[in-house]
């Protein structure tokens, strides 16, 4: 007896681990977020401009990405001037957005910041 009710915790328990990895999954699909600085955009709390992404209304300043990768941030379409889009893919973890894919969708009508130069 008490092994047949050993197995069928170890059972229960195993459908309930395997679950929880299919929920971790799922969030982590690929999704489009706003996306700029924390602090000049979002009126987050902080010490520096550092990115972060807005989802479903909430902000979040993101691990595993960072504004510099993204060009200058004080540029006319740099993150610290304008809320971008951006395709990310990961998981919120507390007050945090850890991003296994982050990147950013070019602005309209020229794909690129000219830094004050015109073509």
């Amino acid at each position: 007896m008490k092994l047949l009710l050993t197995l069928g915790l170890f059972v229960i328990f195993s459908l309930n681990s395997i679950a929880q990895e299919t929920v971790i999954k799922e969030k982590q699909k690929e999704q489009t977020v706003e996306a700029s600085c924390g602090i000049c955009q979002f009126s987050m709390e902080g010490n520096s401009c550092d990115l972060a992404v807005r989802i479903d209304g909430k902000s979040y300043y993101v691990e595993g990405a960072k504004m510099n990768d993204h060009g200058n941030a004080h540029s006319a379409h740099g993150m610290c001037n304008e809320v971008r889009q951006a395709k990310v893919i990961g998981k919120v973890v507390g007050d945090k957005f850890i991003a296994t894919s982050f990147e950013l969708i070019e602005v309209e009508g020229g794909g690129h910041d000219h830094g004050g130069h015109e073509h």
